[in-house]
Formats: C-alpha cells, sequence, structure tokens
C-alpha cells in the first residue's frame, strides 16, 4: 500500500479527524495508508503523539521526514490558508503528489506562485474545496449552458466559509470572472460576480444557511435545497489523483478562486461598489 502524510498547522481539527475515516472508503481506500503525520504548531486539542495513537498514525519530527517518508502528502491547516504557501514549500519541490486543502491560497499571488513551484519540480499539485464535488452539480460543472448561479451558505465566517460557494460557482460557470461586489447587511453578506460574457452569480452567507444553489441553465432554473455526499466524494477523487497524477481540476480554475475569495473579503470594507477583479 502507498503511504499517505498529513502536514498540519496543528493536527487536531476537524478535517484531519475525519479524513482518515474517508480514505479508508474512498475508491481506492485499498491502496492507500494513512501512515504518518506532523504539526507545526501544537494548540489545545490532542498533541501529536496521541492523536497520532488514536488514529494509528506515526508521527514523525518534521514536515521534510514526511515528505521523505509518504509517496503522496496532504498539506492540511484548512482554517489558515496563510500558512499554506509555507508548509507546501517542501512538498511541491518533492515531485510527489500533493492535495492543499482548501481555502488554497489567501491571494491569487500566493496561488500563482505555488503552482509554479509544483510545476518548476514537476510536483503534481491539486486543492479543492469539499462541496464542489456535491452530487447536485454532477450534470453541471465543467459544462456549458449555465448562465447563473446562486449558492448559499455558512460557517463562521464569510472570510473562512466563503471558498465552498464559490468552489461551486467557479466548477459550474468556470474562468473568467471580471468584478465583484458586495452588498450584504447585518448578519448577512451577499456577493455578486460578473464575468466577461456577461454571465452572473451570487454568493449568499449568513452564519448558520446550510450549502444550497440554483442555476439557470440551458433556460431552465434548476434548484438544488441541499448539496449531498461531498466528502466521501472529495477523498475519492483526491486518492485519485495521488494514483494517477492527474488533477480533476484545471489550474486556472484554482487561482481564478483564490482571487475571488481575496477579491470578496476585501470588497467587504467597502460595499456596494464594484471592485475588478
Amino acid at each position: 500500500m502507498k503511504k499517505l502524510g498529513f502536514i498540519d498547522l496543528f493536527i487536531d481539527e476537524w478535517h484531519a479527524n475525519n479524513y482518515p475515516a474517508w480514505i479508508k472508503t474512498a475508491r481506492r481506500g485499498t491502496e492507500f495508508e494513512l501512515a504518518y503525520a506532523w504539526e507545526k504548531a501544537p494548540q489545545n486539542g490532542r498533541p501529536l503523539e496521541k492523536w497520532c495513537a488514536d488514529f494509528g498514525v506515526t508521527p514523525l519530527k518534521s514536515m521534510e521526514e514526511v515528505v521523505e517518508k509518504s509517496d503522496a502528502v496532504f498539506v492540511l491547516a484548512p482554517s489558515n490558508p496563510e500558512v499554506h504557501r509555507e508548509l507546501a514549500e517542501i512538498p511541491l519541490k518533492s515531485g510527489k503528489p500533493v492535495f492543499v486543502d482548501k481555502p488554497f491560497a489567501p491571494s491569487k499571488a500566493d496561488a500563482e506562485a505555488m503552482f509554479e513551484l509544483a510545476a518548476k519540480h514537476n510536483t503534481p499539485l491539486m486543492s479543492s474545496s469539499a462541496p464542489r464535488f456535491s452530487t447536485e452539480l454532477d450534470a453541471y460543472r465543467n459544462k456549458p449552458g449555465t448562465t447563473y448561479m446562486e449558492t448559499t451558505g455558512g460557517g463562521r465566517s464569510f472570510w473562512e466559509y466563503s471558498i465552498h460557494q464559490i468552489e461551486m460557482i467557479v466548477s459550474v460557470l468556470g474562468t473568467g470572472a471580471k468584478r465583484i461586489m458586495q452588498c450584504g447587511a447585518n448578519d448577512v453578506e451577499h456577493m455578486v460576480i460578473q464575468y466577461e460574457d456577461d454571465r452572473r452569480a451570487s454568493v449568499t452567507y449568513t452564519p448558520n444557511a446550510p450549502f444550497t444553489t440554483r442555476l439557470v441553465h440551458e433556460g431552465k432554473m434548476i434548484v438544488n435545497p441541499q448539496c449531498s455526499d461531498f466528502f466521501p466524494i472529495l477523498l475519492s477523487e483526491i486518492l485519485d489523483f495521488f494514483a494517477t497524477g492527474k488533477s480533476p481540476i484545471d489550474t486556472a480554475q484554482t487561482i481564478e478562486i483564490a482571487a475571488l475569495v481575496a477579491a470578496g473579503i476585501k470588497a467587504l470594507e467597502a460595499k456596494n461598489v464594484w471592485h475588478d477583479l
């Protein structure tokens, strides 16, 4: 079995605690084993040694050791995209497949730099928010015909959780966003995205909202009141990527998603005006 390694800012967090089970049940779960883990800055949760004992994983003393011993690497820190470039630097020089958790990067410049580093060292690189793989979007993802899309969702903050809605939008509408506007009020943030060809999309965030999508496809309104199965599917897609070295996601989409998230966060300071992407 191929060995997988976790690199994290602090290991006792929701993604690291749940990915091991989904790895085991993924399409290629019998081909891979979560074997190693390392954390940079322990928090108040379980220390690395305890976390590893609970999950049957070997704790290592450095990210270099994780990269050396693993066949493929997860760079996690899902709540701290500002550390992704630092945590991914050594993995991206390894030539081994690397998955960087969401949000991929805090800026378009960081996103481009990470892909450039990966390309320089022939390192396969993938990043995605899980809701991209919602079963409700299967018929529309990366296919022509959608002229409008709106999403809803919640979470701790727009800063951390808007990635999920934006990932879904870009997975359907693709790249080419031109500008954005924030026009929410009170505890609701509402972001409008305009595309070069005048398509539109909107992101509506409020803390307790479920993930939903509505889209106009070939002139018909499609309403999806839920988003299903996305985490198990995400892990299957990641293991396929680790096995083949081929990401299912266009690099340009991941870079544009980073740009949209960053622009959306910045635009919260100046609402009701357009901000060029």
